[in-house]
């Protein structure tokens, strides 16, 4: 069955567009969470369906963790779900490597290191107690989309991994940058149009055979 036609995804893929455009820039809520955390959870359920390679439904979980913890609020729910998510990637870059990822290209590995030092050296500075677990996960992802960089034939892996890595960079630059406003309001929407799809496109990218 395609994922496009799977009922359990479209609940998922529905309940993500309506984390967007009801709750994406919106405070704390408890139908904030459950929409949130169930639009990954279910991906999660349909690799665990499917028999997908433990690292992969893995991850999607941990994500479905990370989620719930990044919508409560609180400092230590943020380094939770950051713990979460760190681990999601590590879930990841297990499942990179099992697919014989390889050396990354050059050039896209050099410009990941680079903005991964620009963000370690401007961004988590700026993370009020919090400078070592941000600086620890910027080198987890960094790891993991470099891993991602080394596959072959894996278009929807590497895409998925390269836009994870944008919506986390929206996400710190909403978090520990931009002042409350227009541009930290869509900056909100712009973190989850990035991140789902990121889900989705690794959850794809994993199942195929």
């Amino acid at each position: 069955m395609s994922l496009l036609t799977d009922p359990l995804f479209l609940i998922a893929a529905a309940l993500a567009a309506l984390h967007l455009l009801r709750f994406a820039a919106a405070g704390e809520s408890w139908p904030k969470t459950v929409t949130k955390t169930l639009s990954v959870l279910l991906l999660a359920v349909i690799a665990l369906r499917a028999g997908a390679p433990v690292p992969l439904s893995l991850g999607l979980l941990l994500g479905a963790l990370g989620d719930f913890c990044l919508s409560r609020p609180g400092q230590r729910m943020f380094l939770a779900g950051m713990a979460a998510f760190a681990a999601g990637h590590l879930a990841y870059l297990a499942l990179f490597l099992g697919l014989g990822a390889g050396p990354p290209p050059l050039l896209p590995a050099l410009a990941l290191l680079i903005g991964g030092v620009a963000a370690a050296l401007w961004i988590a500075p700026r993370a009020e107690g919090m400078v070592a677990p941000v600086r620890g996960y910027i080198a987890v992802i960094a790891a993991m989309t470099l891993a991602a960089l080394g596959l072959r034939g894996a278009p929807m892996l590497v895409s998925g991994a390269l836009v994870f890595v944008a919506s986390d960079f929206v996400l710190a630059l909403q978090r520990f940058v931009l002042a409350p406003g227009r541009a930290a309001r869509a900056a909100a929407y712009l973190v989850w149009a990035l991140y789902w799809p990121a889900q989705a496109l690794i959850l794809a990218g994993g199942l195929l055979p």
